[in-house]
């Protein structure tokens, strides 16, 4: 992460823990997210019983914290708890799950110097906020947020128009490589034939329409998880080890 947003050697910042790690036999290594990147920093005696940072600084947990810069890792001098989304989390397994990959690949994205951390950043919280309420299914939580977070990345699919010469849908086939739906004349070899309301599907979870969703079954789900999960690697060009835990309905 660039620092050069921060004046002085201690400063302060909201963050997403997105991961820990054991340092010794009382500290922890805090990965977190922030609006200006990612940051590492060791927490110290935060495995100690009497520590009050312990509960505070767990994955998944919005907080405000105070660090100070140190040459390889920064150190955690305080921090604030300002969302306990991961108590809400920890509790439900699939929803964890999810979380989990959300977090792996929102660090993966932000892997290098990135103009889109802002909006990464807010769009994880918003994600992982929706996940800690149950209200929507933690598959359909995770599909979106992948679909967006790779649209603010710089490769936003297209479920509408054709994404090779921009003809109008609807459109038959869809092209993982290609990045979306692809009309009859730029089809090429190896397109996917998406059942209709999958497509439907797609869009709704790109546009965050949690209405649209609610309405289509689990045919639609399973065949939109497959297309999502082999865009996301198409573009990482690695596994996201953490979907291997996800359950599928």
């Amino acid at each position: 992460m660039s620092r050069s947003g921060f004046a002085s050697k201690s400063y302060r910042t909201r963050g997403i823990v997105l991961r820990t790690h054991k340092l010794g036999e009382a500290d922890r290594i805090i990965t977190l997210l922030t609006p200006n990147g990612i940051v590492r920093a060791v927490a110290k005696g935060v495995r100690r019983t009497s520590s009050r940072l312990g509960a505070t600084l767990e994955p998944f947990m919005e907080v405000e914290a105070q660090l100070v810069m140190g040459r390889n890792l920064d150190i955690v001098s305080q921090a604030q708890l300002r969302h306990a989304y991961g108590q809400l989390l920890v509790a439900d397994y699939p929803s964890y799950t999810v979380a989990n990959a959300m977090v792996e690949i929102a660090e993966k994205l932000l892997e290098t110097e990135s103009d889109s951390t802002l909006k990464q950043y807010r769009l994880l919280h918003g994600a992982i906020a929706l996940l800690s309420k149950q209200v929507v299914p933690p598959g359909a939580v995770l599909d979106s947020y992948i679909l967006r977070a790779l649209a603010i990345a710089g490769w936003a699919p297209s479920f509408t128009n054709c994404v090779r010469c921009g003809k109008p849908g609807p459109h038959e086939a869809l092209s993982v490589q290609l990045g979306g739906m692809v009309c009859a004349d730029c089809r090429p070899a190896g397109s996917l034939s998406p059942h209709p309301m999958t497509v439907h599907y797609l869009q709704a979870l790109l546009e965050g329409d949690w209405d649209a969703v609610a309405q289509t079954g689990p045919r639609a789900h399973q065949q939109a998880a497959e297309i999502v999960t082999n865009y996301l690697q198409w573009h990482l060009e690695r596994a996201v080890k953490s979907l291997r835990h996800v359950e599928r309905s």
